[in-house]
């Protein structure tokens, strides 16, 4: 089946800036997250999505794909960690065939590295804005204690292969009307190690790894958003042959507050005012991720009203400062007047000639009213 255009995949055209590019995934990612959406398909489409962003994130890699789409990307694997590179659809089997071998062989017992590992961790919206230290637990391959990941049971070894005497692959002649000619394939013997193992160990069976539950401890900085990663290094699974360890990505998905959002470093959220509020002037207080702080509402202040509050918004990942907190003033309908309230409102209408209204927003005020309380 082939892939959809990612632009598609994220509800986009062609020529999206990088912020519609970011919103689209964050929305997408939400929305598709295994962890909140149990529907049979949320995991093959987060993955889709999340392959998308990470390709046209990237400017090399967008222009890459603008230019050539799917098939100028290769086998690049952008829906996980493959640990290694990648061979190329056997094109060395081919050259064996029509060429009769000679090409360079990998040697089986040179140290290799250990594959990546990826970890999705949710934090909560203050989590991602002040960071947090935290261990988790995560499966991975270790080198078997009992053989120390030789695979041979304790006080034997391992021999070289009889079969492929040690080169990990096997060679097959064929005629052809291009002549006799070579294949080469990995030894299923010995799996392309290159080594026999006698005396296999009871405990990994050989294959010199187990499985373990792996607690590691990661720090979050502050700041942290939809979408980042954490790289922690030398913590994914083992080399082998004495090769170097992979490395862990954590990925960070961020949960929805209530009444705030993020843009950036910036945070946002409505202010609900009463009517009078709003025509008279207050001083309100407004809650804030770093507290709640008070802020002076002018008379005659409009639905739709911006102030900013500097520097109460998210710390910058990097350490570049604080952003800021922009607060959008909604002016409430009131409703369920008394007799008195609807006298009083008449006789307003006819002094100012004005009867029209805001939209109704109790939601939102029933909201605001819950922060001032601390409940």
């Amino acid at each position: 089946m082939s892939k959809r255009d990612y632009y598609e995949v994220l509800g986009l055209e062609k020529g999206a800036s990088k912020d519609e590019i970011k919103k689209a995934y964050r929305k997408l990612a939400r929305k598709y997250h295994p962890d909140v959406n149990k529907e049979s398909d949320a995991a093959d489409k987060f993955k889709e999505v999340k392959e998308a962003y990470e390709t046209l994130s990237n400017d090399q890699k967008r222009a890459q794909y603008d230019q050539f789409g799917h098939a100028g990307m290769g086998d690049q694997g952008f829906g996980g960690f493959g640990g290694g590179a990648q061979d190329f659809g056997g094109f060395g089997d081919i050259f064996d065939m029509f060429f009769g071998g000679g090409g360079r062989r990998r040697d089986p017992n040179a140290p290799q590295q250990g594959a990546d590992l990826q970890y999705t961790m949710v934090l909560d919206f203050e989590e991602a804005i002040f960071g947090k230290e935290t261990d988790i637990s995560i499966p991975k391959e270790e080198n078997c204690d009992t053989c120390h990941g030789s695979g041979a049971k304790p006080g034997t070894d391992t021999k070289t292969c009889s079969h492929c005497h040690g080169s990990g692959q096997l060679n097959t002649e064929q005629n052809t009307p291009f002549g006799r000619v070579v294949n080469r394939r990995v030894c299923h013997y010995c799996n392309g190690s290159g080594k026999e193992i006698p005396n296999k160990c009871q405990t990994c069976g050989g294959s010199g790894k187990v499985k373990k539950n792996k607690k590691i401890h990661i720090s979050i900085p502050a700041g942290i958003d939809e979408g980042q990663q954490i790289r922690v290094s030398g913590k994914g699974e083992p080399g082998v042959n004495g090769g170097p360890a992979g490395d862990l990505y954590v990925v960070i998905q961020v949960r929805e507050h209530d009444f705030f959002e993020r843009e950036g470093d910036n945070i946002y959220c409505d202010l609900p005012l009463t009517f009078a509020q709003a025509a008279l002037g207050d001083e309100v207080e407004v809650p804030t991720v770093h507290g709640k702080v008070k802020l002076k509402v002018p008379a005659g202040t409009q639905s739709g009203k911006t102030f900013r509050l500097k520097g109460k918004g998210v710390p910058n990942v990097r350490g570049y400062g604080h952003g800021d907190q922009h607060i959008q003033v909604r002016v409430i309908t009131p409703t369920n007047l008394s007799d008195r309230q609807k006298e009083l409102l008449r006789e307003f209408n006819d002094l100012s000639g004005n009867d029209a209204t805001e939209e109704q927003e109790d939601s939102i005020f029933q909201r605001f009213k819950k922060a001032f309380k601390g409940e």
